[in-house]
């Protein structure tokens, strides 16, 4: 993958990284407890960069089921989530979900801050575009394997519609003509924008099926990751300009929304819960939003893990649930755990 903002291997981001794993489920989820989970508070407990235990996902096994790798990064005094997110390649709602007890405003300078950029695929047919209204992202599963970009979505009120379509048309340099709902809450607005500054779609744009619907780049990229939209995909400038080019006329567009993805990397079970729509809403607009249990769950972790269902630990299940960060997370004790137990 090139460009700047690179999705399906190591960024050109200064992360600090170490190697290893865990070596107990116990240990393993503790470390999740506190770097993912409890990570909102700033983990100031935890020791520096170079001491502290590494995570699985900071370099995780090839897996079918994955993409990317997590981080973590030191806030400063000058962070702000909503400029980070940009700075990070990842989308605001989903950065402060990771971090939700961190004020995304003033984080505290030293606390370590999760970048998520581990994402497990949504289930379905892996081909084409996918996009992922639950976790806030767009998949691209093409010949050089998948990639994935944050997006910003629509605000309350609008919506995009769910369902399968297909990319009609590509134009670099889009004109833009509001519809009449934003000339309406704008009057100043013209009926048709020119490429420019002011226009809303940036510098490329992918037509869909459906009239009036677009994935397209953006003039404020602090949009991108957030309900921003009346019903469009925004993508980060330099995330478009790749897909633009990779994405030919005819590719199926599917359309989904699931907050709760299962998969498997490296013989384990992960499980990421993203906050569902009212709760991302509610964290884009108040900074906050009510943690809880996850509906009808066991059941869904019972039929991914299969023969392995007795190796599912139902406490880190219940944990991911209601914390809702959206980060992976290992939910099954490793089998030499149990060999060693009995």
């Amino acid at each position: 993958m090139t460009g700047r903002r690179s999705r399906s291997g190591p960024s050109r981001r200064s992360a600090q990284r170490a190697a290893g794993g865990t070596s107990s489920l116990r240990g393993g989820l503790a470390l999740v407890a506190c770097l993912v989970l409890g990570l909102a508070v700033g983990c100031s407990m935890l020791p520096g960069p170079s001491a502290r235990p590494s995570h699985p996902l900071e370099n995780p096994p090839p897996s079918a089921d994955l993409i990317g790798r997590l981080s973590f990064r030191e806030a400063r005094a000058e962070d702000t989530f909503v400029d980070l997110a940009v700075e990070l390649d990842v989308g605001y709602v989903e950065l402060h979900a990771a971090n939700s007890r961190m004020d995304p405003w003033l984080p505290k300078a030293g606390a370590l801050i999760v970048v998520p950029d581990a994402h497990l695929l949504p289930s379905g047919p892996r081909e084409g575009i996918v996009i992922n209204t639950g976790d806030l992202r767009l998949y691209w599963f093409g010949a050089g394997g998948p990639r994935s970009y944050p997006i910003g979505i629509a605000m309350e009120g609008f919506a995009t519609p769910k369902g399968t379509t297909k990319v009609v048309r590509k134009k670099e340099n889009p004109t833009w003509y509001p519809t009449a709902s934003a000339r309406r809450d704008d009057p100043t607005l013209a009926s048709a924008v020119p490429p420019g500054p002011d226009n809303r779609l940036g510098a490329f744009a992918l037509y869909l099926g459906w009239p009036q619907y677009l994935i397209h780049g953006t003039n404020e990229p602090r949009g991108v990751g957030r309900h921003t939209s009346r019903g469009c995909i925004r993508l980060y400038p330099e995330h478009i300009q790749e897909l633009f080019a990779l994405v030919p006329v005819g590719t199926k567009v599917r359309v989904v929304h699931e907050p709760v993805k299962l998969g498997w990397v490296g013989g384990e079970l992960y499980l990421e819960v993203h906050p569902d729509a009212q709760q991302a809403l509610a964290l884009d607009e108040t900074g906050r939003f009510e943690h809880g249990p996850v509906r009808d769950l066991r059941k869904r972790v019972t039929a991914a893990a299969g023969r392995e269902v007795a190796r599912v630990d139902w406490d880190g299940v219940q944990r991911a649930s209601y914390e809702s960060a959206g980060v992976p997370v290992s939910i099954t004790v490793p089998r030499e755990v149990i060999r060693t137990a009995f």
